[in-house]
């Protein structure tokens, strides 16, 4: 029996992991029940040293002290802040009345708005809650398909783990060892990818299903000229004008500079170009800009100035991620004072939301640390490693068993799981088998947003069925009867958009440039072929001096004594030997 369980031990101690999960059991305390159990199991049975556990307790001070996770609480407090700024509200209705006059318009406003507020909360609750408090009640007034309006809400709030700052990238550089700023940048091309993608189908539907995606009436769009024109002239102007901008900059600049780089500084000297005109002509009162361009504009110019300085700055390495999450809360407060919308009493539950979230992501950390700990020490490493490097198929198969295992696993576990349980595991395999780990980390995080859409535990559909109508109701507007969405409806609508996400997964495998195009080729130093440079060159040198005596020595008849010379390299190398020797 004993000769069984020492050779197994790490399988045994992951399949007790899952069933301890599958009881229900709180994650954090499964994973540190799991490890000291597991721990004291294997000093009993001689295959860790009990020694080897003393280093909890340093692991567990290095976890308080990575200012990596710092800017996990700064990104929640920014986005639970803009939240309750009222931000979403404004950005919807604006973006609504946009779009509103072609099919599926509103629908377009959900993703795009959904779209910025990821690129300036990275929270996912804050998204889903607040548009679907805003947008399903007018989809619904307006004979929107329930499962389309349901998908698309939930669907665009995930954009939040996969746009930067995006918490799940911050967590998943930590526990593979990489710059978060890296798999920011990493990140952004596949982020607005999948948000076109999102359009594309919207696009489709509104092609094959009309009737499930119709145009706002002519009475509900608000927002018109004095002689009922719609004002969108003088917009498209607006936007060629600042478009034209955007691009001679990013002519001017040099071609090494990184694809991200370029394209937040074009944007910003777009969008800059766009205010200064906007305010130019409403402070001299020139009557060029309708009101709709005017509208646009100073709606929408606020948080792009917050993505950009929360972005912009990471990506042009002004500030750290940590840095820039703290300018980006500082930023979100100064927006919410500007607009009146904000008292002690929100500050406090924002601070309140954020502790909570904080505090959850430490505990599960923590508890992590102690199962990967005890998992090392029972050579679990070695096992997964022989496991997925055993695989037909060499990368491919095992980029194809990891994906198919993370879907899976998102049916029980959200991200926070998935990434301190599974990513320690499958991070070291990856470096070995020649995986660029922030292409990887991408990856997984494209996958691991799945978690929030998959029926029947995803995150997202729980926080669209808490603010969905749960019985019938009358309209106040239109004073027609609304009926209730199920949560039937809410699940049927988040199926396409999960398959979007899995297509999503399959083009960055086909696809790596989608990727790796917004990280800049810095040039690598090799350490050990410097080092062997640095050995034949003593070499190299005394064999010219060698030949420049000898042939002196000849044309004077004589040859001179060789003065031998102290080589550092040579007594750096005996050093070396030296104490290689004295090594127990």
């Amino acid at each position: 029996m004993n000769e069984f369980l020492i050779a197994n031990m790490a399988p045994i101690m992951f399949a007790s992991l899952i069933v301890f999960l599958m009881f229900g059991y709180a994650v954090a305390f499964s994973l540190a029940a799991c490890g000291l159990f597991f721990g004291f199991v294997g000093v009993e049975l001689g295959l860790i040293q009990p020694a080897f556990l003393q280093s909890l307790p340093l692991r567990m001070f290095g976890i308080m002290q990575n200012d990596t996770l710092l800017a996990i609480p700064f990104f929640t407090f920014m986005g639970l802040i803009l939240e309750r700024s009222g931000m979403a509200e404004d950005l919807l209705d604006t973006i609504g009345q946009l779009f509103g006059p072609i099919r599926g318009g509103l629908a377009y406003a959900v993703i795009l708005v959904g779209a910025m507020l990821a690129a300036t909360t990275g929270v996912v609750a804050a998204s889903v809650i607040s548009m679907g408090l805003i947008s399903l009640p007018i989809m619904l007034r307006y004979g929107y398909d329930r499962r389309v309006a349901g998908g698309v809400i939930a669907a665009s709030g995930t954009l939040a783990q996969i746009i930067p700052p995006s918490l799940v990238l911050i967590v998943l550089a930590d526990q593979l060892g990489k710059s978060v700023g890296d798999l920011y940048k990493g990140a952004f091309i596949p982020g607005f990818v999948l948000t076109g993608l999102y359009i594309v189908y919207i696009l489709l539907i509104s092609y094959v299903r009309p009737q499930w995606v119709p145009a706002l009436p002519a009475e509900a769009r608000t927002i018109r000229e004095q002689d009922g024109s719609s004002g969108l002239r003088s917009l498209g102007i607006l936007v060629a004008l600042s478009v034209a901008a955007a691009l001679a900059f990013a002519k001017s600049r040099p071609a090494a500079v990184p694809l991200d780089e370029l394209i937040v500084t074009s944007m910003c000297v777009g969008v800059g170009v766009a205010f200064f005109a906007s305010l130019i002509n409403k402070l001299l009162k020139l009557g060029l800009l309708s009101n709709m361009a005017e509208r646009v504009t100073f709606v929408l110019i606020p948080p792009l100035a917050l993505i950009f300085l929360v972005l912009g700055t990471i990506f042009l390495g002004i500030a750290t991620p940590t840095e820039g999450g703290a300018m980006g809360s500082v930023g979100a407060l100064v927006m919410a004072i500007a607009r009146g919308r904000i008292d002690m009493k929100l500050i406090r539950q924002a601070m309140d939301s954020t502790m909570k979230l904080s505090c959850f992501v430490l505990f599960i950390l923590i508890g992590a640390t102690v199962f990967s700990l005890a998992f090392q020490g029972v050579d679990g490493p070695k096992w997964v490693e022989h496991l997925l490097t055993g695989l037909p198929g060499g990368q491919l198969g095992f980029l194809i068993v990891v994906n198919i295992l993370v879907f899976v696993l998102a049916f029980f576990l959200d991200f926070f799981e998935l990434a301190f349980i599974i990513i320690p595991l499958i991070g070291p395999v990856a470096e070995k088998l020649g995986i660029d780990l922030v292409w990887f980390g991408v990856l997984l995080a494209v996958n691991m947003q799945t978690s929030f859409m998959h029926p029947p535990f995803g995150f997202a559909l729980f926080y669209l069925r808490s603010v969905a109508p749960v019985e019938d109701y009358t309209d106040r507007v239109t004073k027609m009867p609304i009926k209730k969405v199920t949560i039937e409806e809410i699940y049927w609508g988040a199926v396409p958009f999960v398959v979007i996400q899995v297509v999503m997964v399959g083009l960055i495998i086909a696809f790596p440039v989608l990727v790796s195009s917004g990280l800049s080729q810095e040039t690598t130093i090799d350490a050990d072929k410097v080092f062997r440079e640095m050995q034949a060159a003593p070499k190299a040198s005394l064999a010219n001096d060698t030949g420049v005596a000898g042939a002196a020595g000849a044309a004077s008849g004589s040859v001179p004594a060789a003065e031998e010379k102290e080589d550092p390299m040579k007594l750096l190398m005996e050093s070396l030997k030296n104490d290689q020797a004295k090594k127990p």
